[in-house]
């Protein structure tokens, strides 16, 4: 037992270092904002998500820029899709609301360091306040994979249907939509960037290009798994 103990007390001591090595060893990348819009007050930092309530356009293009950041700057800790493997905080389940938010801005600004060891590094100086909420927006709306697992039946059933021979797209962008609302966030925000819904956005903004939403669906049922 005392051995297991040992081995065990050996192996999170490693991750750990590995984990604050991580991030010693990579430069913060930066996150272009230029497509959001401007904060009122760049130098105030803001303590609730300002792309919140400015409607579905900006909270969309918040998501995505967000997405970005998030892959470049967090998911080498956080995980991809922002899963965690367990040795940093699965921010999936952070609350989308005030208190959420002053939590995140707290440690993306200052960083985060126990016991002389620096776990997160600060961001704020470096990547800037657009970058943050972008950021924070996009952890928010990751939706439930319990339910997206359950769903993936039909979700595929569907990605078949836009592959066949003349395909109703409105149809099926329709059943898309309707998956997608059944889907929820982990951190109770009202909308879940879905595969379902991401699908559903292309097949909107591209009727006449189905495959790029058969991409969305593959590579999005496949991480999912």
């Amino acid at each position: 037992m005392l051995f297991r103990l040992t081995a065990l007390s050996a192996t999170i001591l490693a991750a750990t270092t590995a984990l604050a090595l991580a991030h010693g060893d990579v430069a913060p990348q930066p996150v272009n904002t230029d497509a959001l819009p401007d904060l009122e007050d760049p130098e105030e930092w803001m303590t609730e998500n300002p792309y919140r309530g400015l409607g579905d356009e900006v909270y969309q293009k918040a998501i995505e820029i967000g997405s970005s950041g998030y892959t470049q700057n967090c998911a080498r800790c956080h995980g991809l899709e922002a899963i965690s493997g367990g040795l940093a905080p699965d921010l999936r389940f952070l609350e989308a609301e005030e208190y959420g938010d002053e939590w995140f801005v707290e440690r993306f600004r200052h960083g985060y360091t126990q016991n002389g060891t620096t776990k997160m590094p600060a961001f704020g100086e470096l990547l800037g306040q657009k970058a943050a909420w972008a950021i924070r927006t996009y952890i928010e709306t990751r939706p439930d994979d319990a339910q997206v697992t359950e769903l993936t039946p039909e979700l595929m059933e569907l990605k078949g249907a836009l592959e066949g021979d003349a395909p109703d797209v409105a149809a099926i962008g329709a059943k898309l939509g309707e998956l997608a609302e059944q889907i929820e966030t982990l951190s109770g925000a009202p909308v879940a960037d879905s595969v379902a819904r991401r699908a559903q956005v292309s097949l909107a903004a591209h009727p006449d290009n189905a495959q790029k939403a058969v991409e969305i669906l593959t590579v999005g049922l496949s991480a999912a798994h």
